[in-house]
């Protein structure tokens, strides 16, 4: 029987001339438009020359897009090194800047090459975003004054002390070229079908065109001419100054180019960043840039998430991008020399507002990180970048520190719970609450460390000897570990600890179900009366809820805000022993089941809706991209379909009617490897081959098949062994499930 291809939606796409026409020619021209008026922005908001901005960005395409290592990270000068290229400028000049450039890029190769560039991915998120804050809030307070008339300083409390001075006397052209900027921006995305003409193009063009209407008198671009270039020169000051600088900009532009290489590779299928090659290929660049009088170069999330939208697939968009970027600058210099500098700033103020993230900040504070965040914010607001990711980190530290040495104690009634790191700093605490505990009762010390130490032991253990003399019983019960077992046994003539019942989730399950005849049923006997002991699901909810729920409960909650994304429809046997999240190692959220007696996908004609409601609401609403359908061996359906068995006029008799076609399909030759199977596994195999073919007959999966967004597998589970093969329908055969690469 012919089956249509089965997609795999991570297959890798060709690459070739007809791709790069298709996509990234397409994608670079939009980057192009967007390049332009940040690159202007950027080299305006520091003080730099602007001619250095569109070296930054020519540079960036080109050189760093044809050696990077994230093939669709777009770079250029980059928007979280102004506040430190505007403090470099004031203090050493631009030429000094451009060497301390050059030399940074010498240490970004240096670095890329000894392979440290994962490190970055060891920093704290929220100190990462507390910088990127701050440099945002740096650069709109600085462009708010650039909107006003004025001319931007180097730091927050100065370009606040000009904001004041600036409100009692703004230039009307500038606060119009400004405003409808910053409009236009907010405003453009929400026309509809706008998203083809990027909006910080439109912004530029719209408030220029009306300055030129207008006739305001405001101030604007100036290209210098390519004999005006400024080149380095060596730094005056002291070789401490110098190295910081050069230490600074290294570091800066590093974290920004590769935080957002790896923040990009989300948002694509294609071949995942290769760090240290990007940190090379960015060094090179501000190599190069540096000897030019260029910007520093770092890879940027705003352009790379646009060249990941607008389509691109290869490192070609970048290229290109570069190339109309210097093509533009060199035949139509006159044009951009209308823009005024009032204009750029508006889309600076802007994108430094959407550095400070308030979905980020909430993530943060659900996590405890908030502290840390706004610490570093507040450091690179009012002392600058260095020093404000130096407090984000101390207090990040300090914050790790007091987590690793912090325990809560929580008692209820007879039973104490202890979670965190029990070490001798939170000895003292314990000891107190366990004192409190009557005489003579049967006290349970739950402990939910991760860490226990000797001094810790010793305490709990002198407490437990002396409760016990007095008559008293204490059961000590570990959940995540057992530190106090292991002393406890290493102490000599020390008896074995009473222990605690087995954790559930990795029992042997018949431990939790007890012996036939002492459950009494519900209908005799309400559940308020039942007591815990005698009912196995009430004694597993209990244990869900002491031991499991506070470990899942975060998990939870983030599913419950933001709605099930579960990426299979897992379709299986109603069978007890299959447990679909055991065997594929899933969790909530991950597997769209649905359950019956045989794994059945009844074809749509057969009348079921319930099969294929389900089908469709998985495929057309949440988007699954696998349908699995699983069978197992020992299946009650099997043999009742082989033995005939089902009584006429059942509901499990007309129910197995759908199973038909797969005894058909059963006297057809199998595969070699099932015959050793006994007559009803070897129809569970069919069936699933069949299972397989029915789904084909939705139109919904068909649709998606052919789109190449969904793939159908089918899977047997052996219960005995517990081994889990993969079906091969052509064959009604079976195959291993292969390692991954």
């Amino acid at each position: 029987m012919n089956h249509p291809p089965r997609s795999n939606a991570g297959e890798h796409t060709p690459h070739g001339p007809p791709l790069v026409l298709r996509n990234d020619l397409p994608a670079s021209f939009v980057l192009f438009l967007i390049s332009i008026p940040m690159s202007l922005g950027i080299a305006h908001a520091t003080g730099a020359p602007l001619m250095a901005g569109i070296i930054s960005a020519v540079i960036g395409g080109v050189v760093v897009g044809a050696l990077s290592g994230a093939p669709l990270q777009i770079s250029g000068p980059g928007t979280g090194l102004v506040v430190i290229v505007a403090g470099l400028v004031a203090q050493f000049g631009w030429a000094a800047t451009a060497a301390i450039t050059l030399a940074a890029g010498v240490l970004q190769i240096a670095l890329g090459l000894t392979g440290i560039s994962r490190l970055v991915m060891s920093l704290s998120p929220a100190v990462v975003h507390g910088m990127l804050a701050g440099i945002g809030i740096s650069i709109a307070v600085g462009q708010l004054v650039v909107v006003l008339g004025g001319t931007a300083a180097s730091s927050v409390p100065a370009n606040a002390a000009l904001l004041l001075q600036q409100l009692s006397g703004p230039q009307l052209g500038s606060v119009v070229a400004g405003v409808v900027a910053v409009v236009v921006l907010l405003l453009w995305p929400r026309v509809p079908r706008a998203s083809v003409i990027p909006a910080p193009l439109v912004a530029v063009a719209v408030a220029t065109g009306l300055e030129l209407v207008l006739r305001l008198d405001v101030a604007r671009v100036d290209l210098p001419d390519s004999h005006a270039l400024v080149f380095p020169e060596m730094p005056e000051g002291s070789a401490g100054a110098v190295a910081t600088a050069v230490v600074t900009v290294a570091l800066v532009a590093s974290m920004e180019s590769l935080l957002s290489a790896v923040a990009t590779d989300r948002l694509h299928d294609g071949p995942r960043a290769r760090l240290d090659k990007e940190l090379v290929a960015q060094g090179t660049g501000n190599v190069l840039a540096g000897a030019l009088g260029g910007f520093p170069i770092s890879g940027g999330l705003a352009r790379s998430s646009t060249n990941v939208a607008a389509g691109a697939k290869t490192r070609c968009a970048a290229i290109f991008q570069g190339l109309w970027i210097a093509v533009a600058v060199l035949a139509f210099s006159s044009a951009l020399e209308l823009i005024p500098l009032a204009a750029l700033a508006g889309v600076l103020l802007v994108v430094g507002l959407k550095l400070v993230s308030i979905d980020r900040m909430r993530t943060l504070s659900r996590h405890g990180e908030f502290v840390v965040y706004a610490a570093t914010v507040l450091g690179v607001v009012l002392f600058g970048l260095l020093e404000g990711v130096v407090a984000g980190l101390a207090i990040a530290l300090l914050r790790a520190l007091y987590r690793l040495t912090h325990c809560s104690v929580r008692v209820e009634g007879d039973r104490v719970c202890v979670r965190g790191t029990l070490v001798f700093l939170g000895v003292g605490r314990l000891v107190r609450e366990l004192r409190r505990l009557p005489l003579g009762r049967t006290v349970v010390l739950e402990l939910h460390v991760d860490y226990l130490d000797h001094a810790s032991y010793e305490a709990i253990d002198d407490w437990r000897e002396g409760y016990e003399r007095l008559g008293g019983q204490v059961r000590v019960d570990e959940v995540h570990d057992t530190w106090y077992d292991r002393a406890n046994q290493g102490k000599p003539g020390r008896r074995k600890t009473l222990p605690g019942p087995l954790p559930r989730w990795f029992a042997p399950w018949s431990h939790w179900q007890g012996t036939p005849g002492e459950v009494t049923l519900p209908a005799q006997r309400s559940s308020a009366e039942q007591p815990l002991e005698s009912d196995p699901m009430l004694r597993g909810m209990h244990e869900f809820e002491r031991r499991s729920a506070p470990l899942v409960r975060p998990f939870l909650h983030e599913l419950a805000v933001r709605g099930q994304r579960p990426r299979q429809l897992f379709i299986t046997c109603a069978d007890s022993r299959v447990v679909p999240n055991l065997i594929t190692t899933s969790g909530p959220g991950d597997l769209f089941c649905v359950r019956n007696l045989g794994n059945l996908v009844p074809v749509p004609s057969a009348g079921d809706s319930s099969v294929g409601a389900a089908i469709e609401y998985a495929v057309e609403n949440l988007g699954v991209s696998t349908i699995v359908v699983c069978g197992h061996s020992d299946c009650g359906a099997m043999k009742a379909l082989v033995k005939g068995s089902a009584s006429r006029g059942s509901h499990l008799h007309s129910w197995l009617r759908n199973a038909e076609p797969s005894l058909i399909r059963f006297h057809a030759p199998t595969a070699p490897g099932c015959a050793q199977l006994p007559v009803a596994d070897r129809l569970a195999v069919a069936n699933v081959a069949q299972q397989l073919d029915n789904l084909l007959g939705y139109p919904s999966v068909r649709e998606a098949i052919a789109a190449g967004t969904l793939s159908l597998k089918g899977l047997y589970f052996d219960i005995s062994n517990a081994r889990v093969y993969l079906v091969d329908p052509d064959r009604n055969g079976l195959e291993p499930v292969p390692s991954p690469a």
